[in-house]
């Protein structure tokens, strides 16, 4: 596996080798020790999955204080933008954004740890998305920040009337809204 930190100090893009023949391909998509020696110990507690079709925008979603998050994101299906925007205070990039595309076809995942809000765009037909995560859903600590937020400034490259969004996600905080009191972390 090939590990690669991004800009944003903390995420970064893993690379499974994938074996191929006439047949398909094989590929370890993790592997605890190798994890560990590039990106530290995560200890990861449940597996999630969803599947959502062409224009569902989901995000910007965290958990804040001690029911913060990381998360190991894959997709097995289909074709995402994949995006993480910084919430960590005092961080030197604080606000900012990354969008990456993740895809069955390009078997890339995202390592996002704690004090980041995470979302995705499905650009493709459909898409099964996978992760992992190092702390149990927390109703009562959930947060939305806005996906359209213009201090954020993300091109989910979809249009905005194309756009499948949930009441949860509409209702989401604006960045100037993401106080240290409020995140907790």
């Amino acid at each position: 596996m090939d590990f690669i930190e991004q800009e944003i100090k903390g995420v970064w893009i893993i690379e499974p080798k994938r074996f191929g023949d006439q047949r398909g391909y094989f590929s370890e998509v993790f592997k605890q020790h190798e994890f560990d020696a590039h990106v530290g110990h995560v200890n990861f507690v449940q597996d999630n999955e969803s599947f959502s079709t062409h224009g569902v925008v989901r995000g910007l979603h965290f958990q804040r204080g001690a029911d913060s998050q990381a998360k190991l994101v894959r997709v097995s299906q289909g074709r995402i933008l994949d995006v993480v925007v910084d919430l960590r205070h005092g961080s030197p990039t604080w606000g900012r954004h990354l969008a990456v595309e993740l895809s069955a076809e390009n078997g890339r995942q995202m390592f996002i740890p704690r004090g980041f809000a995470h979302g995705f765009a499905v650009l493709g037909d459909a898409a099964q998305f996978q992760y992992k995560v190092d702390n149990l859903y927390a109703p009562h600590s959930e947060a939305t920040l806005r996906f359209d937020d213009p201090a954020l400034g993300i091109d989910w490259r979809i249009d905005r009337q194309d756009m499948i969004l949930s009441e949860k996600d509409l209702k989401g905080l604006p960045l100037d809204g993401m106080t240290p009191e409020f995140l907790g972390f």
